[in-house]
């Protein structure tokens, strides 16, 4: 598969399409189909014709770029952005205007990217199918009565959609590799700390990472390495201090080894679970070895997520009081009140859960049997990882055990969708690398994605066997959906 960063970063240097030509296809792209899809919730038309008329400056005068100098791009509502509307699609954040960058948009602004806008997501991150927005869900491009997936759907869904080249999203409990799965994409979901975090409004502090959703896994690699650097504002950033994985992606997995662990595969459907088994035996047909081993402290991986993330969520969200920034409710008595009135009026059905179930996990009488029981367990499962690093390379794994589900599938039950999440959120817990790829499509024609998952700061193992895999099996599961922008 052909990057079309870098696809689009030739075109223009060979001035055969400028970046206002390239921009303005998009613009009007996303007028005509974001009405179907709504992945975008806040366009920024007028910034992103100003820095492609800047780049296409640049490019007359002779000066060198970066390979995402021009190139269109969205950012998930999470992210602050100096002067624009940041919401994180939540009716307690309308009308906030950060007063600066996340430190991921400050270096890909340096690089010249251009802003598409900012795409929809479950508010505060907090969920699987982009449904919780306050802005209605975004839906999937390959069918518009499923969800996008969460809590990055608008991204997935611009990107699918061909409404922005590549996005940025972030993944507290698999909520960049999701909606990639769902929307046939790649999602990298980087190692804890190896990208800012400075910036991300925080849901659970310490499982969000930001990483890039593309359409190819040599989109993901430049992106990577353009926004893994070390950041002095962020305590827990040290950076990708290794090369470029984008230079390492045409390595052989002749004799690598890759693992399988059963525990990945326990309720997964029989068509998602074919189109792994499928994926597997290209990748041995590309000469890597395969492992299999148990990994029993896996079935903790749901309750210890639900249980840290809720409690940090809890901690993390009592800023938004009505005082400080956003929502204050119009009639109040007295601040108790003014506290109170503006929380449930401004917060979501799916946030308000998450935040009682939080503050009650680290109540008194009950932090010892549930939090702190998280914790622990939660040492169990870096162990686990560990251990299982000793004899692979890389874990594959389904990345959901399903394909899209319907709209509304949610509202009817919740808990059932927080299974979705099985395969997902084990990474976040231990802090380690993965990416979903496309590996199929089920009988309805939706796309079915699976992962790779590496020890620490091994985005280029990862990403090179991504890249292998991509490589032999081409578009017939990397497919682009029926609309937006054709490259």
């Amino acid at each position: 598969m052909e990057s079309q960063i870098k696809k689009l970063h030739g075109l223009m240097q060979s001035r055969q399409i400028s970046c206002q030509e390239l921009t303005q296809n998009y613009l009007d792209a996303m007028e005509r189909d974001n009405i179907k899809i709504n992945a975008y919730v806040n366009p920024t038309a007028e910034l992103a014709m100003e820095t492609a008329k800047a780049v296409d400056k640049k490019i007359a005068s002779g000066e060198e770029l970066s390979p995402l100098a021009g190139i269109p791009m969205t950012l998930k509502d999470n992210i602050s952005t100096k002067g624009i509307e940041t919401t994180c699609c939540s009716n307690i954040l309308k009308g906030y205007y950060p007063i600066y960058d996340a430190t991921v948009w400050d270096i890909l602004q340096r690089q010249n990217a251009v802003l598409l806008g900012k795409t929809n997501m479950d508010e505060f991150a907090m969920g699987s199918s982009c449904e919780t927005s306050c802005f209605g869900g975004a839906l999937n491009p390959h069918d518009l009565s499923r969800v996008a997936g969460g809590s990055s759907g608008g991204v997935a869904s611009a990107v699918g959609g061909n409404l922005a080249v590549y996005g940025l999203g972030s993944d507290t409990g698999g909520s960049i590799r999701q909606p990639a799965s769902f929307c046939g994409l790649v999602g990298l979901k980087p190692t804890y700390g190896a990208v800012s975090r400075y910036g991300l409004i925080a849901y659970a502090s310490s499982f969000d990472q930001i990483g890039p959703i593309t359409a190819t896994v040599e989109d993901a690699a430049l992106i990577y390495d353009a926004i893994s650097r070390y950041d002095e504002k962020d305590s827990t950033c040290r950076g990708n201090t290794g090369k470029p994985v984008s230079e390492s992606l045409n390595n052989s997995v002749k004799g690598m080894k890759i693992g399988i662990a059963k525990e990945y595969f326990d309720g997964i459907r029989d068509d998602v679970n074919g189109a792994v088994q499928n994926a597997l035996k290209v990748c041995e047909s590309l000469g890597a070895q395969i492992v299999y081993f148990d990994m029993p402290a896996l079935k903790y991986s749901l309750p210890v997520y639900y249980i840290l993330a809720c409690a940090e969520a809890s901690s993390n969200l009592g800023r938004y009081d009505g005082i400080r920034y956003g929502y204050r409710t119009p009639h109040y008595g007295d601040r108790n009140e003014m506290i109170c009135k503006t929380r449930s009026e401004g917060f979501g059905r799916e946030v308000k859960r998450r935040i009682l179930l939080g503050t009650y996990v680290l109540s008194a009488g009950y932090y010892d049997a549930y939090y702190k029981k998280a914790q622990n367990l939660r040492g169990t499962l870096v162990k686990a990882f560990q251990d299982a690093f000793g004899k692979c390379d890389a874990i594959l794994a389904p990345t959901v055990p399903m394909t899209a589900f319907p709209l509304n599938f949610t509202a009817q039950d919740a808990v059932e969708t927080y299974q979705t999440d099985i395969c997902t959120v084990p990474v976040n817990i231990a802090g380690l690398p993965a990416v979903s790829i496309p590996c199929g499509f089920d009988a309805a024609g939706l796309p079915i994605g699976m992962q790779l998952i590496g020890s620490s700061f091994s985005e280029a193992v990862i990403l090179n066997i991504a890249h292998q895999y991509e490589s032999a099996v081409g578009d017939t599961v990397f497919r682009s959906a029926d609309m937006g922008v054709k490259l």
